[in-house]
């Protein structure tokens, strides 16, 4: 029972309920104010509020969620995370009420997998948990057509970067592992479509055959835990940065010298592909008429 309370509380969020949320951290105060630009004062308002509610209504919901399962049947309404009416059609509404605008927030990307042109004029990275639903409908629903419409045409280069909720997702942190070391042999793309998109449980243990990887080096990275320290520090940058939750999305510029990314603009939690578009379209437009102004003749 335990379990499944902790997963029906982590899996919910307030506004957006297409986000799986971390157990309550001590140390966890949300989005770093310092991040934010102009103009989000109500958003880290709302933010701080939301964590507040959810605090003092701990308890209450705690005993509440503790009759209500012992009352329901086991298996009954519930998916297999033990969350209650899990919504699954994706987020949507205007950019701008559900995106936040960041100011001088800089991301490292060194050893990040990526996808797309070097030089395409915009970032996304994404924070992403194997086991998370929600991240798990992102890759089978919208990040498809991101790429077709944004990656593939050079105007978008996609980066994926790891936070996995330990707490509520056991396997998470090992399927991050494994993607990586997939990665050494030029499948990690292969290995992350395998486990976000197959809508089965993780099996880490045994790589699908038709990835053809050589095993015995696939299995010595995983046993000798190398990617555990790179993953750890993505946590840690996820947590410095404030993400609430997976999955969250940071789009940006790269630096000139491609070791990092100027985010401009956050949004989280499952999205429809309108809410990308449209604030992916808005950010292009700004920067061509700034390249326009800037080309002018004085």
């Amino acid at each position: 029972m335990r379990l499944r309370l902790i997963t029906f509380i982590a899996g919910r969020h307030p506004k957006n309920k297409r986000l799986c949320l971390p157990l309550a951290d001590p140390g966890y105060q949300g989005l770093n104010p310092d991040v934010l630009g102009e103009g989000a004062q109500l958003w880290r308002n709302h933010l701080r509020g939301d964590d507040m509610r959810r605090r003092g209504r701990l308890l209450g919901v705690l005993f509440g969620l503790s009759l209500v399962t012992w009352l329901t049947p086991h298996g009954m309404a519930q998916s297999s995370e033990g969350v209650l009416n899990k919504p699954t059609e994706a987020q949507e509404g205007d950019p701008s009420e559900i995106s936040v605008p960041l100011d001088n927030v800089f991301i490292s990307l060194e050893g990040t997998a990526a996808m797309g042109d070097e030089k395409a004029p915009l970032v996304i990275v994404e924070f992403g948990d194997y086991e998370c639903p929600y991240s798990n409908l992102h890759a089978n629903s919208t990040l498809p057509q991101i790429v077709a419409q944004y990656v593939k045409p050079a105007k978008v280069r996609y980066f994926y970067k790891d936070f996995p909720l330990e707490e509520i997702h056991p396997q998470a942190f090992k399927a991050a592992e494994a993607a990586r070391c997939a990665g050494e042999q030029g499948k990690y793309w292969e290995m992350h479509d395998r486990f976000l998109r197959s809508g089965k449980a993780l099996v880490i243990s045994e790589p699908p055959a038709n990835l053809a990887l050589d095993l015995s080096k696939f299995q010595q990275c995983m046993d000798n835990g190398k990617y555990g320290p790179q993953i750890r520090k993505d946590i840690q940058e996820a947590k410095k940065l404030g993400v609430k939750g997976t999955p969250s999305f940071y789009v940006g510029t790269l630096d000139p010298h491609g070791s990092g990314m100027k985010a401009v603009r956050m949004l989280y939690g499952y999205l429809a592909f309108e809410v990308f578009r449209q604030t992916l379209d808005q950010i292009l437009s700004s920067r061509d008429s700034e390249d326009r102004a800037a080309d002018a003749p004085e």
